[in-house]
């Protein structure tokens, strides 16, 4: 009897031991976010919520506009978090984004969420613009340093330009935006056919025109302000210049597809102190109104913003993705 109780009680300890871990639940996130943070802001949320765990699902900002849209009717995502605030808004006409009031949206800058109706969608950030100078390069070639955009259209820089394509970048496409919505329609596209000539190549992310200009491989890149910080930094001879005329901007935002109790969690820890905490090791702008601290290399964007028109920007991006496709496109690097 007492052995029998033994290899019974020995069978409920195995049992217990080898019982299955809790699996959390996963929730399917949608960005654009770089992909060098991405484990750190799934790392932290699934600290603070273990019983929830984050699948990425990662590209550029055009393409997972793309990939949203076409999804529309058999929606995957059930979070988007880190795509820009015009895609946000086009997503939300689109009846892709849900209306959700996240815990703590008290706290964050009004200039960088939802202004409509029905709020849906959340600033993390704010980026910008600039022109990556790689100073070794351009002495190399007896370049100047261009001080404004109109700069840019010099015979002087024919073939030593890249810029984000807007079709596939955000980054791209805010600034295209950018140009039309300060110069003004037909100025902004007399301006970008000028800017055509000089263009070596256009590419399909929105940092690598800045990562091209600090590796040498062209002088000018009009990229991310962010990653030309990042590389100088790291030692790159490039100088991040804020050109005069102003600098287009975008927010990173988060938003709600699928409703679900987990889905809210990642909205909300998304918003929270303790995400904009992570934001600002990168952006020296985020949406939460009590952090703030400086990035090395980065420029003073603040005063160098421009207004920009997110809705119009959305609105706009079919008709304006179409004409500079057709225009410029056939400068772009294989994909």
């Amino acid at each position: 009897m007492k052995q029998r109780w033994m290899i019974g009680s020995i069978a409920a300890l195995s049992a217990l031991f080898t019982a299955p871990v809790f699996a959390a639940e996963a929730v399917v996130v949608y960005t654009a976010f770089e992909t060098d943070v991405l484990a750190k802001y799934k790392v932290a949320f699934e600290q603070a919520n273990p019983d929830i765990e984050i699948k990425w699902v990662r590209d550029s900002t055009g393409i997972m506009t793309a990939k949203l849209l076409a999804e529309k009717n058999n929606p995957r995502a059930e979070v988007i978090w880190g795509l820009a605030g015009s895609s946000m808004a086009l997503l939300k006409k689109a009846g892709i984004l849900k209306p959700y009031s996240p815990q703590g949206v008290e706290n964050l800058r009004t200039s960088m969420i939802d202004p409509e109706d029905n709020k849906a969608w959340y600033g993390n950030d704010a980026w910008f613009n600039a022109i990556c100078f790689n100073e070794f390069v351009a002495k190399q070639h007896n370049l100047p340093k261009p001080t404004s955009w109109d700069d840019l259209l010099k015979p002087v820089y024919k073939g030593h330009i890249a810029m984000p394509n807007p079709a596939s970048s955000g980054t791209g496409y805010m600034q295209v935006s950018a140009w039309l919505q300060t110069m003004g329609e037909d100025k902004g596209w007399r301006y970008m056919t000028k800017l055509n000539d000089n263009i070596a190549h256009y590419t399909h992310s929105g940092s690598k025109p800045c990562v091209q200009a600090g590796m040498g491989e062209v002088a000018i890149g009009i990229s991310m302000a962010l990653r030309g910080a990042k590389l100088k930094t790291q030692g790159a001879p490039l100088d991040v210049i804020l050109p005069a005329g102003g600098i287009g901007w975008e927010s990173e935002a988060v938003g709600l597809v699928q409703p679900s109790a987990a889905a809210k969690r990642v909205v909300d820890w998304s918003i929270s102190k303790q995400a904009n905490q992570l934001y600002n090791e990168s952006y020296a702008l985020v949406g939460h109104k009590d952090v703030s601290k400086a990035v090395a290399n980065y420029p003073n964007v603040q005063d160098a913003m421009v207004d920009m028109d997110f809705s119009k920007m959305a609105n706009a991006r079919k008709d304006v993705l179409r004409t500079w496709s057709d225009k410029f496109d056939s400068k772009s690097e294989a994909r």
